[in-house]
């Protein structure tokens, strides 16, 4: 069926704080994800009479022009494997009235789309119907693992944004890592431009000139012969920060097949490893209800703690 009317929608407090593209997919129910950034990119979505990008954070007050489309017919929605609901229920790491942490299995996309029929965002929606203003308060790559934040109330995100761009929260991953990695701890300053292309793939390279500033602390935790265990603490929260950072200085993340080196990913494949070795192991911020200091870890999986395993072996002999 479709909606055959040009309409104003005037953001209210309550909406304030989500990004364009979030509050799209959530008003236009049954519109293809594809369609709602087709529509974007073609700017027959208005924000204050002007094109406004996927990403932009809708203030209050903001008058947006929602162009006709086509909605898909409403039958019953689409019910969540029973696979997926366990999995996911056992992943939830801490959760109260204003946020859910989540230890997001790898292999898993933030949201659904491109062939995807489920993502995260989606599930959990499912899996808690009553947290009706639930969202992503920021992203992990499909392969990453672990902890994923999400709000439950438009304050909540708000206050969880602010600390993401004030730098007020600490974001820790495990990675590991090709090569002999010389000396200590290392901190890595180098801009970071996101490019799509033709096919939809996204891919980031640095560039000093018109990319944005990144900055990655990398402390080793273990050596092996040709390669390190890491520990990476993001100071910025770009697209594929660590694994971009850790290509330039020639360590890319072991499973990676974006960036990564193909003679020490078929060795990773030889001691069994079936994924990017990339994990949010740790964040740390303060509540946005009350501001109590917030500490949520998620363990390195079994998959990826075998395969550290499998090198002590090599080492050892």
């Amino acid at each position: 069926m479709a909606e055959n009317r040009v309409r104003q929608w005037q953001v209210t407090d309550a909406e304030a704080g989500q990004r364009l593209d979030n509050f799209l997919l959530r008003v236009m129910k049954g519109v293809p994800r594809s369609h709602i950034y087709k529509i974007l990119r073609s700017g027959e979505v208005r924000v204050n009479k002007g094109r406004a990008r996927p990403h932009y954070h809708l203030a209050e007050g903001d008058v947006l022009r929602l162009p006709p489309v086509r909605v898909a017919a409403p039958n019953d929605p689409a019910v969540l494997p029973t696979y997926l609901q366990s999995q996911l229920e056992v992943a939830v790491l801490y959760e109260d009235t204003h946020l859910l942490v989540l230890d997001k299995p790898s292999g898993l996309a933030v949201h659904g789309g491109s062939g995807l029929s489920w993502g995260v965002i989606e599930a959990l929606r499912q899996l808690r119907p009553d947290a009706r203003e639930l969202e992503l308060v920021h992203r992990l790559d499909r392969d990453t693992s672990g902890c994923l934040i999400f709000s439950k109330k438009r304050s909540a995100l708000r206050a969880l944004h602010e600390a993401l761009r004030e730098g007020f929260m600490e974001k820790r991953y495990l990675a590991l890592a090709a090569g002999d990695w010389q000396g200590k701890a290392r901190s890595v300053r180098l801009a970071l431009r996101k490019n799509t292309l033709q096919s939809g793939e996204r891919m980031v390279r640095v560039d000093p000139v018109e990319g944005k500033a990144a900055h990655t602390r990398f402390l080793p935790l273990e050596h092996f012969p040709g390669a390190v265990l890491l520990q990476a603490d993001l100071d910025t929260g770009r697209t594929h920060q660590i694994r971009v950072h850790l290509q330039a200085i020639g360590h890319a993340v072991a499973g990676d097949e974006k960036y990564g080196d193909a003679v020490f990913n078929q060795r990773l494949r030889a001691l069994g490893l079936r994924r990017l070795f990339l994990h949010a192991a740790l964040v740390a911020f303060r509540h946005p209800q009350d501001g109590r200091p917030m500490r949520i870890e998620a363990p390195l999986p079994a998959d990826l703690q075998a395969i550290l395993t499998q090198l002590r072996k090599e080492s050892a002999g």
